[in-house]
Order: C-alpha cells, then sequence, then structure tokens
C-alpha cells in the first residue's frame, strides 16, 4: 500500500478528494504541519511533535489542535498503512475560508486536519549545497513549522538540481542558519554546535533530542552562542577543519559527506553522535 490518509475519521486513498477549493491552507497556505519517522508500526516522539504542532498552530493565530483527534489519526493510518511505511504527517489548516489573508477568528473556523503514512528512507550520510537565499530570522513565522513552504521547495529543488539532497541557508545578519527541512551541526574545535533559535530556525525534534542525549552521554554538542556560527564557517569544512551534520524527523543524525559538490570528511564526533541517537531511539520511541 502507498500513502494513506485519514480525515473527518474515516480513511481515505491519495486520490480522493478532501479539501474545499476554498480551504485556507490550500488558497493562502494558512496551515501547520509535522513528519514523525515510523519504526515498527510508531510515530517516533509523537508526543513531542505534538507539542510542537499545538505550538505552531497557537503561534500563526490558529485555534488549538484537537490532541484526541490527532491521536485517532495517526492511529487509523499505522493500522492500515504498510510495512514499507516510513513516514508520519500530520497537517492542520484554518479550514474554509476568506480568498484573501484575512482568516476567520478561532472560534469560527473549522479547521481541516488530515493525517498521511507513506513511505520513507533514510540515508547514512547527507549531501549538502550552499544557495544564496536567506531565513528572516524576524519574520512573524520565524520558528513554526508551517505549510508556506515555497521558499523551501525553491531552495531544495536548487539543491537536486545540483546533485545533493538538502540546502543550507543563511539568515539576514549572515549566520549560519538551517536546511530547508533540517537542522544543522558544526564539528569543530572537538565540538558539536547548532546554530541558536534566534537564527530563526526551527526547534527541531531531532535537534532537541540530540542536544539532551549528547548532554547525558557526556558528548560535546551544545547550542551556539548568537553569532558565534557565520555562514563562512562553511568554507572550513570545505578547508578540512570543521565538518558538518544534518539533523531531521526522517534523516535522523546524518553527517555530510559532500558540500557544494565536493567531498568533504565526515567528522569523528558527528559519528558518535549518530550512533548515540540510533541507539536512543532503540530504546525509547516516544522519548
Amino acid at each position: 500500500m502507498g500513502v494513506v490518509i485519514w480525515s473527518n475519521g474515516r480513511l481515505h486513498g491519495p486520490e480522493d478528494l478532501l479539501l474545499s477549493g476554498i480551504d485556507h491552507g490550500l488558497t493562502v497556505g494558512d496551515g501547520v504541519f509535522e513528519t514523525c519517522a515510523v519504526y515498527d508500526g510508531t510515530a517516533f516522539a509523537l508526543t513531542r511533535h505534538l507539542r510542537r504542532l499545538r505550538r505552531s498552530a497557537l503561534g500563526i493565530g490558529l485555534g488549538e489542535p484537537d490532541e484526541d483527534a490527532v491521536r485517532e489519526g495517526v492511529a487509523a493510518v499505522l493500522a492500515a498503512a504498510g510495512p514499507d511505511t516510513g513516514r508520519l504527517r500530520i497537517t492542520l489548516t484554518g479550514g474554509p475560508g476568506p480568498l484573501g489573508s484575512y482568516r476567520f477568528a478561532p472560534e469560527d473556523q473549522r479547521q481541516s486536519l488530515l493525517v498521511l503514512a507513506g513511505p520513507g528512507a533514510r540515508s547514512e550520510v547527507s549531501r549538502v549545497v550552499r544557495v544564496p537565499w536567506v531565513r528572516n530570522e524576524r519574520s512573524a513565522v520565524a520558528g513554526l513549522k508551517t505549510t508556506s513552504y515555497a521558499e523551501n521547495v525553491v531552495a531544495v529543488a536548487e539543491a537536486y538540481r545540483q546533485g545533493a539532497d538538502e540546502a543550507l541557508l543563511a539568515n539576514t545578519v549572515g549566520e549560519l542558519c538551517e536546511g530547508t527541512a533540517s537542522n544543522v551541526f558544526v564539528e569543530r574545535g572537538g565540538e558539536l554546535v547548532t546554530p541558536p533559535l534566534s537564527s530563526g530556525c526551527l526547534a527541531g525534534i531531532t535537534r532537541e533530542l540530540l542536544l539532551e542525549w549528547s548532554a547525558e552521554a557526556g558528548l560535546p554538542v551544545r547550542e551556539a552562542a548568537a553569532g558565534e556560527l557565520r555562514y563562512e564557517v562553511l568554507d572550513e569544512v570545505t578547508g578540512g577543519t570543521a565538518h558538518l551534520t544534518m539533523s531531521g524527523s526522517i534523516r535522523n543524525v546524518s553527517p555530510v559527506a559532500s558540500l557544494d559538490g565536493s567531498d568533504v570528511v565526515v567528522g569523528p564526533l558527528s559519528m558518535q553522535a549518530q550512533r548515540l541517537f540510533q541507539a536512543r531511539l532503540a530504546d525509547d520511541l516516544d522519548p
């Protein structure tokens, strides 16, 4: 079976028509979402993802998600999905709304909720490129996981055009920020350091867990100080004096083996972090 969809208490196939043509998530991208990896029929870190879904929804002014309904949908699609299922997606939009950007008040919204399960494969390493576009760390939706993903679509399309699988973005003040669908860690000076949330990056669940688990295990993994990681640090990676690792819900912890089309050395601490994450993941699927 391919993609399984749940909406309004029922399962649907990928060809079923589920959203109104005036759904605000469709007309203006007024929605939020979460993506979880699936292992042995279980969505990984679902509780943390639902916590972030709520934070994103409230952050853009949507009404609070119905967590019971979300969990019902998750259980339904995972029960119906095939053994190759590796990805779960939860999408919440403002529902039918005006054709313009103005939205109905939360109490007047009829939210659309869709839960999908389908294939998802991870790679042991990542291949990344620099792109000329930036994240706006002062955006109204900075740090929120919204369905307004056009910037990411453009950037990752450029990455794929260059034979990579992810694009690296600076922010408006020249700091290293994140990938289009992942957080970034820089290994140098015996530490693995990730940009702070003030850079405008998403508070990734994998990022969060790696910071927590590394602290417990005594690995030197930390959040950078503001301004510590300039975008030019990537020149150190191509020069061989630093290394990169990407983190995300599907890729988990994935050391970078190629930057801008050139092979780069995978760092030893990055490999330790990858092994630690995989080991802790196996111990608890909802940490």
